[in-house]
């Protein structure tokens, strides 16, 4: 596709850069393939124009390359891997962070649908060439920098737009509404990783989304694809491993610093999770940061 090639040839000019006026944009370029590695999502936008990836949130295995679209609506859990990358023909996309602001003043020309079922947080779709477009004149204010204060906001709502009158429609329309049931569940996301060392019941999760325990339960797991007690593991075992890498401690007091009372219970779910033991696996990471630099 044409507007592809044009948009990638943007991309690598601006690989790695991001303009202070447009915080939230970036551009990553990735030389080589990579391991499969833990990681939480923002909500952004995403669209890769060269190689391939591949995410798994939840029992959910994804594979997308050249014009596919990631959206993302909640802080989702995951692992992910660069399947198809090199030095000369690197893994290359650009992402933007969602700014509800931005989508409310979009949602705000459209008309209005009901919200029929709990979305999950996170979709993908074929990019078509008005997206493209979109995506490419946003990407376009690094080589006009003095125009980001006019036009900057103006092409992110146009792409908000686009993106808009595609699958993700309702995706979207949640995370504008205040009080939709994608934001209650949200609020219990946060709640969750700022308590994730704690003993946490359903329970008192449900509480905070102001949802009775089985709604709470089947609605969380429609948004990110894991039980809330999986969720909260993922976010215990993602910060464990990087005190690890980190070398801030070893493997047991990494344990307890994250919640766990058993050393053998954390080190046979950080297994489960990551591939290797805590240790093994931490000495992995730092020597592909280290070979990286």
């Amino acid at each position: 596709m044409e507007k592809l090639d044009e948009l990638r040839s943007l991309a690598i000019r601006h690989a790695g850069a991001q303009h202070p006026g447009m915080p939230r944009l970036s551009v990553h370029s990735i030389a080589e393939p990579t391991e499969m590695t833990a990681l939480v999502y923002d909500p952004m936008a995403f669209i890769v124009l060269q190689g391939a990836k591949r995410t798994i949130i939840g029992d959910k295995v994804f594979e997308y390359g050249p014009g596919q679209t990631m959206v993302v609506a909640a802080e989702i859990t995951a692992m992910g891997q660069i399947l198809e990358a090199s030095v000369d023909s690197p893994f290359l996309a650009i992402n933007l962070n969602l700014d509800p602001a931005v989508i409310t003043n979009v949602v705000l020309y459209l008309s209005q649908t009901p919200e029929l079922q709990m979305q999950p947080g996170f979709g993908f779709s074929m990019a078509n060439s008005e997206l493209i477009g979109a995506w490419q004149r946003l990407l376009e204010m690094y080589e006009r920098p003095k125009e980001i204060p006019v036009m900057g906001l103006h092409l992110e709502h146009e792409l908000m737009f686009r993106l808009m009158l595609g699958p993700h429609a309702e995706m979207l329309r949640q995370i504008a509404g205040v009080d939709s049931r994608l934001s209650h569940i949200r609020q219990a996301m946060a709640w969750i990783r700022e308590h994730y060392t704690e003993h946490l019941s359903v329970e008192d999760m449900a509480a905070v989304a102001g949802m009775s325990e089985s709604v709470f339960h089947r609605r969380f797991k429609a948004v990110t694809a894991l039980s809330p007690l999986q969720y909260q593991k993922h976010i215990r075992l993602q910060e464990a491993r990087r005190r690890l890498v980190a070398r801030q401690g070893d493997a047991a007091s990494a344990g307890f610093a994250v919640g766990y009372k058993s050393t053998s219970q954390f080190s046979r779910e950080y297994r489960r999770l990551f591939g290797e033991p805590p240790r093994r696996d931490a000495d992995m990471v730092q020597t592909i940061v280290e070979t990286a630099v």
